[in-house]
């Protein structure tokens, strides 16, 4: 369902910004990947404090969930951007013409989660689980045939499907089960009381771009300056949001998901903060949202010899670095 989350309520609550009419907006609608949380809690960031607007633009957000195929409706022309990742790489090889314009995680928040009490210590001593419970994307094309070439002892006889069920988990101590670092540890706690331990996968190799930007190649050839504009925008967004006030934004998240609560939001900002998840590596000097030409080349190398992809794939029509890497709203940060 699109939710427009445009109203009288945000305009009061919008920081100073030029003042500019309607008709003078570019009407843009951006697709999350899924229901409204803290993930995506920049862009609703520069919504709420007026940031979009600033910039020249009327931005909608449609969020996802387990029935929105926002993905599907870029590539029709029904949105303007999504919440992506690098399977660009995908669209390149089926000749659809989506790119990503920014990455704003640094790091993919993909982990893999023990008993405390289990004793493994990093990721190769969990080739001595009893079973690795994982979706079948991971399974089949994502980090697990990376971990299989990377690292000994993984076998497909460890893979058990995930239902989103942690109850198999919770049961076996040598069990080990997939999450998203700002979600099932948070969960997990709740109904157990104890903490599992954390792996997380990008800390140990596995270094994908995620929460990429992605849009259609003809928006990118036909409005350049406001594709611009909506990166730095959004990077804007995600500074308030890291480090400013970020009320406004959690209110309009908890609207377009009413089951979200405040506990879940502090909890995934905190992890998103401690980990490095936005804020890292090549954004720490260049600004959220920065890619490289070599991270790509990197990780499709690395996914070519894991066995996902094969040779030939003309990368560089899956992304583009015309827009990131430019510092913007990097004053905004706080001081560490």
């Amino acid at each position: 369902m699109h939710v427009s989350i445009k109203t009288t309520l945000l305009a009061a609550m919008a920081l100073a910004a030029p003042a500019v009419s309607a008709q003078e907006l570019d009407a843009v609608t951006f697709g999350t990947n899924w229901l409204a949380q803290a993930e995506h809690g920049g862009y609703y960031q520069a919504v709420a404090d007026g940031t979009y607007e600033k910039y020249g633009l009327d931005v909608s957000i449609r969020q996802g969930g387990p029935q929105a195929p926002n993905g599907q409706l870029l590539i029709a022309g029904q949105l303007d951007f999504y919440m992506g990742g690098m399977s660009t790489i995908d669209s390149v090889k089926e000749g659809i013409p989506v790119l990503a314009v920014a990455s704003i995680f640094q790091k993919d928040p993909q982990v893999l989660l023990a008993h405390p009490e289990a004793g493994f210590t990093d990721l190769a001593s969990l080739a001595g689980a009893s079973k690795i419970i994982m979706g079948k994307d991971a399974f089949f094309a994502g980090y697990y045939p990376w971990m299989k070439s990377s690292l000994s002892g993984f076998t497909d006889e460890l893979y058990e499907p995930y239902t989103f069920n942690p109850a198999p988990f919770i049961a076996d101590e040598m069990a080990v089960q997939q999450g998203y670092l700002t979600s099932e540890p948070y969960e997990i706690g709740k109904q157990t009381g104890w903490d599992p331990k954390v792996f997380l996968l990008a800390d140990y190799g596995y270094d994908p771009y995620s929460t990429t930007i992605e849009t259609r190649q003809d928006i990118v050839d036909n409005d350049p300056d406001m594709v611009q504009r909506f990166v730095d925008a959004t990077a804007i967004g995600w500074y308030n949001y890291l480090y400013g006030d970020n009320t406004a934004a959690n209110e309009l998240i908890k609207a377009d998901n009413p089951e979200m609560t405040d506990g879940q939001l502090a909890y995934s900002l905190e992890k998103l903060k401690e980990y490095g998840i936005v804020v890292s590596g090549d954004a720490e000097e260049n600004g959220i949202g920065c890619m490289t030409d070599a991270r790509w080349s990197d990780f499709y190398a690395t996914m070519i010899e894991a066995g996902v992809y094969e040779e030939g794939i003309d990368i560089s029509k899956a992304y583009t670095t015309q827009f990131t890497c430019k510092g913007v709203g990097m004053e905004l940060a706080a001081a560490e």
